[in-house]
């Protein structure tokens, strides 16, 4: 039976803006490589599999090239669309099992909130080839990383938007991909960032919330401020509510449904 099929832009109130990712409700499990293959088809950052489990729903993420451990705006679409398809009320929270545990999220009003798991960043030695692949030129305050990814602070938000990386360098780096951050000229936001994951399959990610699980406690630390609102710089450009709480970061942000389809194979 065909699947139903979904593209959303996700982290923004506006068509072509945030960050697009396709969402499949499944009928059964499938196997990854399956998933893999229809993620590629679908060419999108990030392509979401849902499959219910009881009260609660299984969660999986791939790019065109790899499956990841924790996805922010694949898991925004994905509640999106169940909200608005009536698969459950919008009262009642979602509950995702993952690969990065159990994830929450939440309606409030126009905007959703995910609680996600904070990915606070340490510091580095040499970092290697980091800084000749991002082409940095001006001053870099700190380099850090996570599990997932190396975080590069520099001097302003003009550096930030400034960036054109060396994407075949940055694809030898030994992580997911690259964060760099610094705060905002805009006084609606604390931060502005751009996200990099060639690696993954991914030269620039449009809004990255998984990034701001790192961003989040990063600049809470700076600035002294748990709640915080911060910009991806990319050509998409999108804003994500942050607040941290704990060992955990509220994201939330807004999505569009771009997309109705069905998945014939």
């Amino acid at each position: 039976m065909p699947l139903p099929l979904y593209t959303v832009d996700a982290f923004t109130c506006r068509a072509f803006g945030g960050n697009p990712a396709a969402v499949c409700v499944l009928d059964h499990a499938r196997d990854a490589a399956w998933m893999q293959s229809v993620a590629a088809e679908m060419n999108l950052s990030e392509t979401a599999f849902l499959l219910r489990d009881g009260l609660e729903w299984q969660l999986r993420w791939f790019t065109p090239k790899v499956e990841v451990k924790l996805c922010g705006h694949a898991t925004l679409a994905s509640a999106h669309i169940l909200w608005e398809t009536a698969a459950l009320p919008r009262e009642q929270a979602l509950i995702f099992n993952t690969l990065s545990g159990k994830l929450t999220c939440t309606s409030r009003g126009d905007w959703i909130e995910m609680d996600f798991p904070s990915e606070p960043p340490v510091e580095i030695g040499d970092p290697g080839d980091l800084l000749a692949a991002l082409n940095v030129n001006g001053i870099v305050v700190g380099r850090k990383r996570n599990r997932m990814d190396f975080l590069v602070e520099v001097e302003n938000e003009q550096a930030v938007r400034a960036l054109k990386p060396d994407f075949l360098l940055m694809k030898t780096l030994p992580v997911r991909g690259v964060i760099v951050t610094a705060r905002s000229d805009d006084a609606r936001y604390d931060f502005v960032s751009r996200f990099f994951a060639p690696a993954a399959g991914i030269d620039e990610d449009p809004v990255t919330g998984s990034a701001h699980c790192c961003l989040a406690p990063y600049w809470a630390a700076k600035i002294g401020k748990s709640e915080m609102v911060g910009y991806q710089a990319s050509g998409r450009g999108g804003i994500v509510r942050v607040a941290l709480r704990g060992d955990r970061v509220m994201l939330g942000g807004q999505a569009v449904t771009m997309m109705r389809g069905e998945l014939a194979k």
